[in-house]
């Protein structure tokens, strides 16, 4: 469907880059690891999963909902495309629990899933909406008719009202100073921070992808949306919500 030739070089990447760095884990190391299993167990209940179900999680860092999701009974697939943290997960790798390197844009199709999930806002990162409409075909090549895609994104009508914000966090002794904001239809965070008397500077960038954007990109690949939620009690979606999670059906 694509020339490869559009697909960017992930050296070039910001994402390909901060992931795998160690100060990424670093600033990050105290979300909420209880909600974010309660949004497991609330999606697993809502779908009522079978033992016999294979889930993909993807964009699945050092695979920590991947393993969840294994202790509870099903036979899961981490891809990430951070090398770092893949090998960090497949320590807990078993027959049951999968992990590879891999780049959402070009899953391999020698494996289907009755499950993608891609979670946190761990899409909306590429330069152009081609490079994200590449992402939601491979995903949806890797269904199985009748699978499902769940796509759990921040609700970008409710972000851009409150940027700019600009704030400090420090965690493991390192200070963090951070800018949010926004520019060129991107959601821009800089990171800038001190250690051992060395400068470090990085930018994620996350695409303020609207409803209507999704819905098209649902749309080219045949991924129904069956139900829209707003957090991660599966709440109803409004413009006020945290979230904007799409539960799609391959059809």
């Amino acid at each position: 469907m694509y020339n490869e030739e559009l697909l960017l070089n992930t050296t070039k990447d910001w994402f390909a880059e901060w992931f795998d760095t160690p100060f990424y884990h670093i600033l990050y190391e105290n979300r909420d690891y209880k909600e974010a299993q309660r949004f497991i167990d609330n999606l697993e209940n809502y779908f009522s999963f079978r033992t016999t179900d294979h889930i993909l999680d993807l964009a699945c860092g050092k695979g920590r909902f991947a393993k969840y999701l294994n202790q509870r009974g099903y036979e899961v697939t981490g891809i990430d495309l951070s090398e770092q943290s893949i090998k960090e997960a497949k320590a807990f790798a078993n027959m049951r629990l999968h992990f590879h390197v891999g780049d959402m844009r070009a899953l391999p199709e020698n494996q289907t899933y009755h499950y993608v999930l891609n979670m946190f806002t761990s899409f909306g990162y590429f330069n152009t909406e081609l490079e994200n409409e590449k992402a939601i075909a491979s995903m949806a090549a890797v269904l199985n008719l009748g699978g499902i895609l769940v796509l759990d994104f921040l609700n970008t009508q409710r972000i851009i009202t409150t940027l700019p914000q600009e704030f400090s966090k420090k965690s493991n002794g390192i200070e963090f100073h951070i800018r949010k904001d926004i520019k060129d239809s991107f959601i821009i965070k800089d990171i800038s921070f001190e250690v051992n008397n060395e400068f470090y500077s990085f930018q994620e960038r996350v695409m303020a992808i609207s409803q209507e954007m999704f819905e098209r990109y649902f749309e080219k690949n045949n991924l129904k949306i069956i139900k829209m939620v707003g957090n991660y009690s599966l709440e109803p979606y409004t413009k006020q919500s945290d979230r904007m999670i799409f539960i799609a059906q391959k059809v």
